[in-house]
């Protein structure tokens, strides 16, 4: 499933120790040294985005795959993709856990309002890449000073709803205490965290089959309560946290991501869909 990282035989939560050092414990030295050897699969250049989904900047959609298991790179056309950038912030929790950071959409908002999504939106002229992308959102959403954040690696693409490039970024944020959540109300109502374990656990997770293109597809929600409030974590935001734990904790899920079926069905689905609206 991970390349690269099987050359380690032995688990990344299981080679980090809990002493500490500067600049964070060696348990997140550790973890920020296994990762930077992680090699994504493959990107494909050739997609194209009509729209971004979300004027706000942030990015929420209802489902979202991992872009190896679309048929994009197979597509004799050449598109240009928009292209944006999510956070998935690491830290070391009270319990010696690792917790990933999360926000909750302003109820204001005209679209998506309320729901959980990972800090981050599209690409700007003035980023350098993938992680200058996500940490300046996230600076701009919840006042994440980049400097306290150290990208690692980035994940493989999602595709979105609309086909919208949309990069995970890995970083540690190895003081915890110097993040004072400060969250635009324009955009944010609350910042959380929740561990990165959970999601590839079952025990709070449920899923619904649904159909996009044609075809069946599972979506993951998992059911979070933390001080008293209670967060539903679904669609894009879910897939990506489900394929960061996996990446990082080098364990599969306990639940069955997707339908077997569902990727030779949307390779066919998604051609015809690119050829009839002539991106």
């Amino acid at each position: 499933m991970i390349p690269i990282l099987r050359r380690v035989s032995t688990p990344l939560y299981k080679l980090m120790d809990s002493s500490s050092s500067f600049g964070g414990s060696q348990r997140l030295v550790a973890l920020a040294q296994q990762l930077r050897l992680y090699k994504p699969p493959p990107t494909f250049e050739d997609i194209e985005e009509q729209s971004l989904e979300e004027s706000a900047g942030k990015v929420v959609s209802q489902l979202g795959f991992a872009e190896s298991t679309t048929p994009i790179s197979q597509d004799p056309e050449r598109f240009r993709p928009k292209r944006a950038a999510v956070l998935v912030c690491l830290f070391e929790g009270d319990a010696g856990d690792l917790r990933v950071i999360l926000t909750k959409r302003s109820s204001r908002l005209s679209t998506h309002s309320g729901e959980v999504a990972l800090p981050g939106g599209k690409a700007e002229e003035g980023d350098k890449d993938d992680g200058d992308t996500a940490t300046r959102e996230a600076k701009e959403e919840i006042g994440l000073d980049p400097s306290l954040v150290e990208v690692v690696t980035v994940l493989e693409p999602f595709l979105s709803k609309h086909l919208l490039r949309v990069v995970p970024v890995i970083g540690i944020l190895n003081e915890k205490n110097a993040f004072k959540p400060a969250p635009n109300p324009d955009e944010v109502e609350s910042v959380f965290d929740a561990p990165l374990e959970m999601f590839i656990k079952d025990e709070i997770r449920r899923s619904e089959e649904r159909e996009w293109m044609g075809c069946k597809y599972l979506v993951h929600f998992f059911d979070y309560e933390t001080e008293n409030k209670k967060y539903l974590i679904w669609g894009l935001t879910a897939g990506i946290l489900i394929k960061a734990a996996s990446v990082v904790l080098q364990q599969p899920p306990a639940f069955v991501e997707q339908n077997p079926i569902f990727k030779g069905q949307l390779a066919s689905n998604v051609k015809q869909i690119l050829a009839e609206s002539k991106l």
